[in-house]
Order: structure tokens, then C-alpha cells, then sequence
């Protein structure tokens, strides 16, 4: 068995909401292959401070499947999606459709990415 289960301070994230006490004893002692990390350290801002919304980082692309039972409920919580959810990436330019209009040229972007 792993280590104690740590006081998680965000009370309201979804860390205290989906790593309960038989989660953190299945998963408290798997170790990822890449980098070594663990659960602990996923949770760590959840456990160290109080205001966290998710309150988990994944330490490699390991700890997505390592520690599925934690991250994929708080993956589809956080964007409102299922389980049977379905990603697929498309980048065929000529598929995009739109209302730009060509005298209103854009002089900025920001794309911001989170996961």
C-alpha cells in the first residue's frame, strides 16, 4: 500500500471531488514509466493550497493513462463532456467555413490552449 491519503485544501476542486479514498489506494503507489511521477505530485497544488478549481497536473503523457481513473472524470467534468466523448482532429484547410470578411483584416490572435 502507498502512502496516507494527503488533506486536500481546495475542498471544492475536482480533485477533492474525484480522488476519494479507494482512488488514491489503487493509484497512491503507481509510479509513471517516463518521468517517475506520481499521484501525490499530480494532486500537489490541491493539497497545498485552498483555492484550486481542478487542482492536478499531469507530470508526462504517462499520467493520462496511469492515473485514467482520475484524470478522465476530471477531463469531462472541467469541458462538459461524456465518457464516450470522441476527440478527432482535423486539418484540412479547405474544410473551414466562416463569415470573415476580407475588408475587416485582423491585426491580432490569440489562441490559448488548456489541458
Amino acid at each position: 500500500m502507498g502512502e496516507p491519503m494527503p488533506e486536500i485544501k481546495s475542498k471544492h476542486s475536482l480533485v477533492a471531488k474525484y480522488v476519494t479514498q479507494p482512488i488514491w489506494e489503487k493509484l497512491s503507489s503507481v509510479v509513471t514509466k517516463t518521468s517517475g511521477f506520481t499521484l501525490a505530485k499530480a494532486i500537489s497544488c490541491a493539497t497545498e493550497y485552498d483555492d484550486q478549481h481542478c487542482g492536478i497536473y499531469a507530470g508526462d503523457w504517462d499520467s493520462y493513462k496511469d492515473f485514467a481513473d482520475v484524470f478522465d472524470p476530471i477531463i469531462q467534468d472541467y469541458h462538459g463532456i461524456s465518457s464516450e466523448a470522441v476527440h478527432t482532429s482535423d486539418m484540412d484547410v479547405s474544410k473551414i467555413k466562416g463569415n470573415i470578411d476580407p475588408a475587416a483584416p485582423v491585426h491580432s490572435t490569440r489562441i490559448r490552449v488548456g489541458r
